[in-house]
């Protein structure tokens, strides 16, 4: 039914516009008690074989829904009910920004991707930290908060803005993840290389830690494809020497290699998500958990269409998944599915709990 709905009506809209009228739809669903009700009944069935505790926080099930699709957190009950475990809201920068010029969002068809050069357009720390303040619960979800830098504030002051965020949102955050990777923002990538990213990460966790003093709020920092393995080594070693709680596997990818879709497509700029970034997502994942193992808690993210993608993360070394692209083709029963095929598979493997499966594949690799 879904499929059908996208081919007749989402594909003949703009992209950016078919988002947000599929966003209000959500966002007014999850607003109507009997409905949301329903919704959830159906889309949202709980797995006890895959309940979860990753990050000091239990969570009905491991797949969550990647940042980018609700930026400015008016999304998380809607999200909750339509079956994610946890929903991570942004990019949100320190101030108010509208991202890149449209057209700024464009769908590969044939590949199941998309490309992007949004800009990190949010509302503002100030001002998602007051709606996530006020904001009345309908759903138990875990609720991650994605940082990154306003595209005005000059690189060697990105701390200083990163902190500004920190100390306005990580009170109201389960997680806070710091954004280094997206291709969108110039100059951004440069603080993955690890000179910049330790005194960045210092001065975040530093933040959390003076602005929750009574509780630990997890840091992850989430980090490119197109890191070279030896860069990927390094973060690898930093998030653990800095004691960070965990690393996001990964964002975009400005490559193009092996694309299907028209070539007016597949030039444009900005990031690339979905299918094709399956491959390297996954290499990227097996080289952090060879790397740091249990130390630190991985998210697997990038090219997750299905629940084998998935269960491959999991195995891989992946505690939590997330997904976004796949969500725009398979619709409202993606996390249904997803949350399905897992527990089927966990069923036929030798593993009695899902965190036995964690890194199993890995570890059997490098013995």
């Amino acid at each position: 039914m879904y499929s059908l709905f996208f081919r007749l009506f989402f594909t003949r809209m703009d992209p950016e516009a078919a988002h947000h009228l599929a966003f209000r739809w959500i966002r007014l669903a999850a607003r109507i008690p009997v409905l949301r009700t329903f919704i959830a009944a159906a889309l949202a069935p709980r797995y006890q074989e895959l309940r979860t505790e990753a990050l000091g926080l239990r969570m009905h099930g491991p797949f969550g829904l990647a940042a980018g699709f609700d930026k400015n957190a008016v999304a998380i009950d809607g999200m909750a009910m339509l079956g994610f475990d946890h929903v991570e809201i942004g990019t949100v920068t320190g101030e108010a920004q509208p991202g890149n010029p449209k057209k700024r969002l464009f769908r590969l068809v044939a590949d199941r991707a998309l490309i992007n050069r949004m800009g990190f357009n949010n509302d503002g720390s100030a001002a998602v930290a007051e709606r996530l303040r006020t904001r009345t619960p309908v759903f138990r979800t875990v609720v991650g908060v994605n940082i990154g830098k306003t595209k005005a504030v000059p690189e060697a002051e990105a701390a200083a803005d990163y902190v500004k965020s920190t100390e306005r949102l990580a009170r109201h955050a389960d997680y806070l993840v710091v954004n280094v990777s997206s291709p969108n923002t110039p100059g951004l990538r440069n603080l993955q290389a690890t000179e910049a990213l330790r005194p960045l990460l210092t001065a975040v966790r530093e933040a959390a830690d003076r602005t929750v003093p009574d509780r630990r709020v997890p840091l992850l920092v989430k980090i490119a494809p197109d890191l070279a393995d030896e860069d990927v080594d390094a973060v690898a070693d930093l998030a653990a020497e800095l004691g960070l709680d965990g690393i996001i596997a990964t964002n975009t990818t400005i490559t193009r290699d092996g694309l299907k879709s028209p070539a007016f497509l597949t030039s444009e700029t900005g990031g690339l998500s979905g299918a094709p970034l399956k491959d390297r997502s996954l290499d990227v994942l097996r080289r952090l958990y060879a790397r740091v193992g249990d130390r630190l808690v991985l998210i697997g993210v990038g090219g997750i269409e299905n629940a084998e993608d998935a269960w491959q993360r999991i195995l891989a070394g992946a505690t939590l998944v997330q997904g976004y692209s796949a969500f725009v083709y398979e619709g409202p029963t993606y996390a249904r599915a997803i949350h399905k095929g897992l527990a089927a598979r966990l069923a036929a493997s030798p593993y009695a709990t899902l965190a036995e499966a964690v890194g199993a594949d890995t570890r059997k690799a490098t013995a």
